[in-house]
């Protein structure tokens, strides 16, 4: 049986699964790329030899048309998301060095590096595990939706490819932008520029969700919270006096606008026009 499961890998280049309910089906659970286990009659050497475990033959259906297809598309959406967090400030590095001549100076330092990767993003980020573009009752009936997981094109070249351009693309708007704008207040452009970049992180994050969860309000809402206390929190990097006057926030308001928004409009039209195969069912 581990034979077989070596012989598909080889021949055919697909992931295998291999479903065994005794001890003689070990090897070939531990040969495949996923091994499911039942725990049966004749013991649970399968089942403790497996990725996965399940009482009965039915349960799969189950585990790989919904669950298995949620853990693709949230791993997917997830680590996509995370490096567009990490590129996006990277890239405004880059913008803030090449507008003064490459002078090695940081844009962030100290608690603001610390805070955008923790306390002003984390949570919201990661709450998109939460979220699933159909429900479990639509992806049991329409097991064509998993056939298209077969061609990996949540988590591709072309997808990369994709958040790197977002990536460019916001952090050079957010950067040129806020130098732009904040010409004649140059010396709070730390301060603007971090501002417009959470808020675009937590924009882009409600953005990217197809089913909202309370958890996903909570931890927008929360992070937003945090980030507004913190601007009295910490004086050294923001100036209030400044912060709190009408022409910051308005000039912070298009920063983000014009980073988030023309990418919802491009999103709008494709799934008009090219809509994914989950939307029309949905």
């Amino acid at each position: 049986k581990a034979d077989i499961v070596r012989l598909l890998q080889r021949h055919t280049r697909a992931r295998v699964l291999a479903v065994g309910d005794g001890g003689n089906d070990v090897s070939m659970i531990q040969a495949a790329d996923v091994g499911v286990g039942l725990v049966g009659r004749e013991g649970k050497q399968a089942s403790l030899a497996a990725d996965f475990s399940v009482l009965q033959f039915s349960y799969l259906g189950r585990l790989l048309l919904w669950h298995g297809r949620n853990s693709y598309k949230r791993s997917a959406k997830l680590a996509q998301f995370v490096i567009h967090r990490g590129l996006i400030i990277s890239i405004m590095q880059v913008v803030f060095s090449a507008l003064f001549y490459f002078a090695p100076i940081a844009l962030f330092q100290g608690m603001l590096l610390v805070g955008y990767t923790t306390v002003y993003t984390m949570a919201p980020v990661f709450s998109l595990v939460l979220d699933r573009d159909v429900s479990e009752d639509i992806a049991m009936l329409y097991p064509e939706l998993y056939a298209e997981l077969t061609k990996g094109r949540a988590l591709s070249f072309k997808t990369f490819f994709m958040w790197l351009l977002i990536s460019i693309y916001q952090g050079g708007a957010l950067m040129m932008i806020a130098v732009w704008l904040f010409d004649t207040e140059f010396i709070h452009v730390v301060s603007i520029a971090f501002t417009g970049l959470v808020l675009n992180e937590l924009l882009m994050v409600a953005l990217e969700i197809r089913t909202w969860h309370r958890w996903m309000i909570w931890s927008i809402l929360g992070s937003l919270a945090i980030y507004i206390a913190s601007i009295w929190v910490l004086p050294a990097y923001f100036d209030v006096s400044f912060i709190v006057t009408p022409a910051f926030v308005w000039k912070t308001l298009v920063i983000t606008a014009v980073s988030s928004v023309p990418l919802y409009i491009i999103k709008l039209i494709r799934r008009i026009y090219a809509p994914p195969a989950y939307a029309k069912l949905t």
